[in-house]
């Protein structure tokens, strides 16, 4: 397929939809007509919240010979992320919409091909796949056990195909999320640098959790984030089965079986919209 050149872009603009989970917001353009039209420089001008439309992430839908689709995603800085579950699951409902009566998605992502289903009510599940555990997969710099870091506050580190920090605190709301999770995000364990979330147990299987992105910074909600989280609070003991991820945001359902990561939750199209700014 030809892709679309920067000046017939600009004359006809470029069709874009805004979607969110939780809070957690999402630009998504559709590049199986037109062929490849995403870069850093796009990624940054529709990023910014204040010039361009704004997002968490942008996520790009592509064909893909072994799978019904594919999926890229980039952060709002012009970096890219192998992996991102709400938008994931926002993809997965807007193809469901789309295709009424099919119950099952395979999405080929960097992180490998995803199962998605139909789960009714306006809910979507999303197979993550399996959590990464040693440190080489996370990845971190050097060997060690990524069950407690040698970083102030002993967090966990996980991949979920892009890198996770989960402090475990007291209070959750006094805990200073910008100041750890900047600090975090580039610390010296992290080659790639890592998403950082605050974590707190609130009751039986329900686990309060704030979100640092990498490449954004806070956000109200995440997908990946939320399955790291609950993985690191089952391997610590203080979780078992199904927990609820209680984000900014709103909750999403999190399981952790032999198949993989399984995360459950709703999502939202707010609005349709052509871009016509520059790169």
């Amino acid at each position: 397929m030809r892709a679309m050149n920067t000046n017939a872009r600009q004359s006809a603009g470029l069709p874009f939809m805004k979607m969110h989970g939780l809070g957690n917001d999402f630009v998504i353009i559709d590049e199986r007509e037109t062929g490849p039209v995403v870069t850093e420089s796009l990624a940054r001008a529709m990023g910014d919240r204040h010039r361009g439309v704004g997002f968490d992430q942008l996520a790009v839908i592509r064909s893909h010979p072994e799978a019904d689709i594919e999926l890229l995603f980039w952060n709002s800085d012009g970096s890219m992320s192998a992996a991102c579950g709400n938008a994931t699951r926002c993809v997965a409902g807007h193809e469901f919409a789309c295709n009424p009566g099919k119950e099952t998605l395979s999405i080929v992502t960097e992180r490998g091909q995803l199962q998605a289903w139909n789960a009714g009510g306006g809910l979507i599940r999303v197979n993550m796949g399996a959590p990464l555990l040693d440190w080489a997969d996370v990845p971190l710099a050097h060997a060690m056990d990524t069950l407690e870091l040698p970083i102030d506050g002993a967090p966990t580190a996980t991949g979920m195909g892009n890198p996770h920090c989960t402090y475990f605190v007291d209070d959750i709301e006094a805990a200073d999320l910008c100041a750890i999770g900047a600090a975090t995000e580039h610390h010296p364990l992290f080659p790639q640098r890592t998403n950082v979330q605050l974590a707190q147990m609130i009751g039986s299987n329900r686990l309060r959790v704030r979100v640092w992105e990498r490449g954004v910074g806070v956000t109200e909600a995440s997908g990946s984030s939320s399955c790291a989280s609950a993985v690191a609070a089952i391997r610590r003991g203080l979780a078992t089965g199904r927990i609820e991820v209680v984000l900014d945001g709103g909750s999403l359902f999190i399981d952790w079986t032999e198949d993989g990561v399984l995360m459950e939750g709703p999502w939202a199209h707010v609005f349709d919209g052509i871009w016509r700014g520059t790169e």
